[in-house]
């Protein structure tokens, strides 16, 4: 068994326990650590087996699923994937060990039942980026909806059930037109080598010498699929829905890694298999990142609600992403990459960060707080490092991917370039907006102040008396320490990162400037 087989069978196996654990909270949540760490630490030898100098896939492994249609459970992986199930295994264990902290279940609902669903949508999203199977990949793009679906609709907010229908309608009927162009993909190799296919790596070599206006056609079937799940503007109003509804562990996920998966469709099939369709529809493209980017900055500066904030600035970021990716630049690409996984970290942890104060103050509202840094001085830098984090500060992990999207992007698309810019400015109004809004002025807002009180604990006397809030605890400093470690480490240091997927960039590239 290869070390990629391992970390997805770990926490499916994991999920089936948890499933039996329903009645007993503690046992689920220590199972579940258990589980999410040993799948975290079986990475590092996985990260260790993997050369960047070496095959494009490796750790492969392939079994006949469908022979007589050339489907088969297969498994691969390169650099970009191999950063993105990395990140995933982190953040797992960060969801879990918060569980309680960040989060409090809906009555009736069991820690077991809950778990059970985060190391299932885990196991499933590892196998949606490792799959080399055309057919595989769409099978599990549309199974990962599932546990999603049920983790926003069974445990999240007031509205949940809304947001989780509207999650699964979009990326559901996204999936189906992905499922269309892959069918016709199929037909062409059929046509080319005499007998169907959907191994990737064969479809790569058969659709790239395609007409233009087939590639077209094809690019756009997996293109609207990924553009939703990136999610690109204007494919993206399902995403502050189902942000702001979702419990906080689960938004770390849908927003750290599930979103990432458009954005890796872009690289692994839209590119290589249409070079010409990516090449023709690239233009159009980059306006809409554009867009995306200017966009999701004023109305993450207008919002009220700090989880559909991070929302939007997600949606901003991921313009920034389709920029590198659409620009053809390899530096710009390399940024795009680095910027998948640095959003992640940097968002993830705003979303636990956030979570956190929520969970202090019983509300998600922004002008419900004020002043919180003289309580909690600890949590208000937490903020604040996440905040300069996702607005790229240098000397934090997301500087390096900006830069690298911006100086590549602007030696071929100037334009885009200058005007995406702008929302790096937007980025920082916002966030210091946002922490001076919460953190900054004297300690005011219903959740950090109440009415009444004894001797001694009123504010003023219009604002009656502070709440009894305290600081982050032991628990709570370590499940951010490895974000924090890696946020400044990688600001500082991201050549590993760098060395990993350069190699996979350049032979994306390749495949693109190597079409018709």
């Amino acid at each position: 068994m290869t070390w990629l087989l391992a970390l997805i069978l770990l926490p499916l196996a994991g999920s089936l326990v948890l499933a039996f654990l329903k009645g007993n909270d503690r046992a689920a949540v220590a199972t579940a650590l258990a589980v999410s760490i040993v799948e975290f630490l079986l990475v590092i030898p996985f990260w260790a087996s993997y050369s960047p100098s070496g095959a494009r896939i490796q750790q492969a492994t392939t079994m006949d699923w469908i022979p007589s249609f050339g489907i088969h459970i297969s498994f691969g992986t390169d650099g970009i994937s191999l950063i993105m199930i990395a990140v995933i295994a982190l953040l797992v264990p960060i969801v879990v060990g918060g569980l309680g902290l960040t989060d409090k279940l809906p009555a009736g609902r069991s820690a077991g039942g809950f778990l059970s669903l985060i190391l299932l949508q885990e196991a499933i999203t590892i196998g949606v980026f490792a799959a080399t199977d055309v057919f595989l990949f769409y099978v599990l793009f549309e199974i990962m909806l599932i546990p999603m679906y049920f983790l926003i609709g069974g445990y999240g907010g007031a509205n949940r059930q809304y947001a989780a229908v509207k999650f699964f309608l979009y990326s559901f009927l996204g999936g189906l037109i992905m499922l269309a162009s892959a069918i016709g993909a199929y037909s062409l190799a059929s046509d080319k080598i005499g007998k169907g296919t959907f191994d990737w790596a064969t479809l790569v070599t058969v659709v790239r010498d395609a007409p233009t206006g087939t590639q077209i056609w094809l690019f756009l079937g997996f293109f609207l699929a990924f553009a939703i799940k990136a999610p690109l503007v204007p494919f993206h109003t399902w995403l502050p829905d189902a942000a702001g509804q979702a419990p906080i562990g689960v938004a770390v996920l849908l927003v750290g890694v599930l979103d990432k998966v458009g954005t890796f469709g872009f690289l692994r099939y839209c590119l290589p298999m249409f070079p010409e369709g990516s090449k023709a529809l690239a233009p159009l493209v980059l306006i809409l990142s554009v867009i995306g980017v200017l966009y999701g900055s004023i109305l993450a500066a207008g919002q009220q609600d700090m989880k559909r904030f991070i929302a939007y600035v997600s949606i901003a970021h991921f313009g920034f992403i389709a920029l590198g990716i659409f620009t053809f630049n390899e530096q710009a690409m390399v940024g795009s990459v680095s910027y998948m996984l640095n959003h992640s970290l940097s968002t993830g942890m705003l979303i636990v960060v956030i979570g956190l104060i929520v969970m202090r103050g019983g509300s998600s509202r922004i002008s419900d707080y004020g002043g919180m840094a003289k309580v909690t001085p600890l949590l208000g830098g937490m903020l604040l490092l996440a905040g300069l984090s996702a607005l790229s500060l240098p000397g934090t992990n997301s500087f390096v991917s900006e830069f690298l999207v911006l100086l590549g992007s602007f030696v071929d698309q100037p334009v885009y370039t200058i005007l995406a810019t702008v929302g790096m400015v937007l980025a920082a109004a916002y966030v210091l907006w946002l922490y001076q809004r919460i953190m900054q002025g004297p300690v005011r807002g219903d959740a950090l102040v109440g009415v009444g009180g004894g001797p001694g604990t009123a504010i003023a006397p219009e604002l009656g008396a502070r709440k009894a809030i305290t600081d982050l605890g032991k628990r709570e400093i370590a499940i951010l320490a490895p974000l924090v470690i890696l946020i400044i480490g990688l600001g500082f240091y991201p050549k590993p990162m760098l060395d990993t997927i350069t190699p996979s960039v350049q032979a994306t590239l390749s495949a693109v400037q190597g079409g018709k």
